[in-house]
């Protein structure tokens, strides 16, 4: 919320109060002094009255995670494993997915606590690359690789899916490149072409590559540059 609601909304100050205080420079934001009312408090933001802490600000997290088939992307199931009770993490319940795979998917997760973050991650606006490993039943056609350069026509949706790049690597063997994530995206396009996917993979989401020293089921912190490739987008 805005830093002047932000202060308004305790008992203590009214507005008149709350601009005043912004006016004097006795506001601070994450250490620095904030004049602006309009500034954007969030859970994370440390919020100080003179030498007082308004606000303490909760660490900002976020994982990767190697997600093994088999485990549902949920915070909780009645029948399955989650991966959340893969993690071995504090206060993990405050954690969400960014993002989604299918229980037979396998590959990159991430998870943080961070909602505005997660929300850079999946928006449909953002176009950001998500590459995948495919496997599949049958020898992949090479006419995949224009149609789905030009796009596929999802008649459930009624929409044609994003231009997509598919790179063969054997004859049943594939790495595909996606710009959107639609249900059963992969499967449906190979399903165009009555080949079935056996074996699906994710590599990486925008610039964060899945750690190739992580074993399914394990997991690591992002680094501050994964963290920030999603922080202007």
């Amino acid at each position: 919320m805005r830093l002047d609601r932000f202060l308004s909304n305790l008992p203590r100050f009214n507005r008149q109060d709350v601009r005043q205080l912004l006016a004097s420079g006795r506001v601070r934001v994450d250490g620095q002094v904030s004049r602006d009312g309009r500034d954007q408090v969030r859970v994370f933001s440390c919020i100080e009255l003179d030498a007082e802490v308004l606000q303490a600000g909760k660490a900002a997290r976020y994982f990767m995670l190697h997600k093994p088939v088999g485990v549902v992307s949920a915070t909780e199931h009645p029948e399955h494993r989650t991966v959340l009770d893969l993690l071995d993490a504090p206060d993990k319940h405050e954690l969400h997915l960014a993002g989604r795979l299918d229980l037979n998917t396998s590959g990159l997760l991430l998870i943080t606590n961070d909602g505005q973050w997660s929300r850079r991650v999946t928006a449909p606006s953002g176009k950001q690359p998500k590459v995948y490993l495919v496997d599949s039943e049958d020898p992949i056609d090479p006419a995949c690789i224009e149609a789905f350069a030009r796009g596929l026509y999802f008649r459930f949706e009624d929409l044609v899916t994003r231009p997509a790049e598919l790179q063969i690597l054997a004859p049943r063997q594939a790495r595909l490149t996606l710009y959107e994530g639609r249900y059963h995206q992969v499967k449906r396009m190979f399903g165009h072409f009555q080949n079935k996917v056996v074996g699906l993979h994710r590599l990486s989401v925008g610039a964060i590559q899945l750690d190739e020293r992580l074993c399914p089921g394990q997991y690591r912190a992002l680094t501050a540059e994964e963290i920030a490739g999603f922080a202007n987008h």
